[in-house]
């Protein structure tokens, strides 16, 4: 049985821009792990001069920063490079929030709390919609007969559909992107669920089972715990 994934299309230059530096590492070290190369700024002007030496396929934008708002720093970039897909990291939740950041030309919009996985996955989305990226992806992950679509948020196992919550499938889509890999509990809780999250790994074991449940019961157990590590999960041999 095999085991195919397709990462990022490796070569992608990013942009994320938060003044929170802690946070900008944190997302910045997500897109390095995933084959993407990175700047960070974290003000407007850091971030107008970066796009100028770094010129990025993609930026991600925090809506507010010390000296002016990612709004404005949106007009500024698009002035240079009209067609440059942006994700919006903000705290605001309100709806008009929102609003006004796609009406002016935001491409996605991301509020803090968030899990790293879920932004990788919305940034490929956006990427792929733009026709930006320098290979053709696929967004269709497979080990064994287990498939996941990226696009679709479609899982199948054999021709079985596989209804999965958010979170659930944002953990399954983190295996399946490293087959045969051991993953530890603290990573999956950094890349799964939010960067603020402080949760125990418990959660991270509950969730496995909750995946099993609806994953290998359906055939032969494709999810290993490797004891005192964390979990795999790899063809059925």
């Amino acid at each position: 049985m095999s085991e195919n994934t397709t990462p990022i299309a490796a070569g992608i230059k990013a942009l994320v821009v938060d003044d929170e530096e802690p946070l900008a590492d944190l997302v910045s070290m997500a897109l390095r792990y995933e084959g993407w190369e990175v700047k960070t700024a974290h003000s407007v002007a850091e971030a107008v001069k970066a796009h100028k030496s770094f010129q990025p396929d993609i930026a991600v934008l925090d809506i507010m920063l010390p000296d002016g708002d990612g709004l404005a720093l949106l007009k500024s970039l698009r002035s240079n490079d009209p067609t440059l897909p942006v994700l919006f990291l903000t705290a605001k939740d309100a709806v008009e929030d929102r609003v006004q950041g796609l009406t002016l030309g935001g491409d996605d919009y991301v509020t803090k709390p968030f899990s790293l996985e879920e932004l990788v996955a919305r940034l490929r989305s956006v990427l792929r919609r733009s026709g930006r990226t320098p290979e053709v992806e696929h967004a269709v992950l497979q080990v064994g007969d287990l498939t996941l679509n990226e696009d679709s948020y479609e899982v199948f196992r054999g021709d079985t559909p596989i209804e999965l919550t958010t979170t659930e499938f944002e953990l399954l889509r983190y295996l399946m992107s490293n087959p045969r890999r051991v993953l530890s509990k603290n990573h999956i809780l950094d890349r799964v669920w939010s960067y603020d999250f402080g949760g125990k790994q418990s959660i991270v074991e509950i969730y496995i089972s909750y995946l099993r449940k609806k994953i290998d019961t359906l055939g032969p157990p494709l999810i290993h715990t490797v004891r005192g590590v964390g979990y795999m999960i790899k063809a059925a041999d």
